[in-house]
């Protein structure tokens, strides 16, 4: 590894769960997770198949806006900006951290 690679357990920060989500991982088998910023598709498909022993058909990434808030006129960041992949598994394939 070189001095600016990523571990296969840097590249995935959390998993995102919410209701959308669980509709997400019921109807199409797709799970989401927040990734390093730094992080590609590659990667997040590498980091998923190693860690959870599943076969990635297809990852999507997408940077999360940083969230503003306003106090009178003066403008403050609220939460900052983050990555997040969507990865959709083969089909019969599931992650069970997810099935809580």
């Amino acid at each position: 590894m070189g001095k600016g690679a990523l571990h296969v357990y840097d590249v995935i920060r959390r998993p995102v769960i919410t209701e959308k989500t669980h509709e997400m991982a019921d109807a199409a088998n797709q799970y989401v997770f927040e990734v390093d910023m730094r992080a590609n598709k590659l990667q997040v498909k590498d980091a998923v198949e190693r860690i959870f022993d599943v076969s990635v058909v297809k990852v999507n990434t997408m940077v999360m806006p940083p969230k503003r808030g306003r106090r009178g006129r003066k403008f403050y960041v609220r939460s900052k900006a983050w990555k997040k992949a969507v990865v959709t598994l083969a089909p019969g394939q599931e992650i069970t951290l997810f099935n809580v």
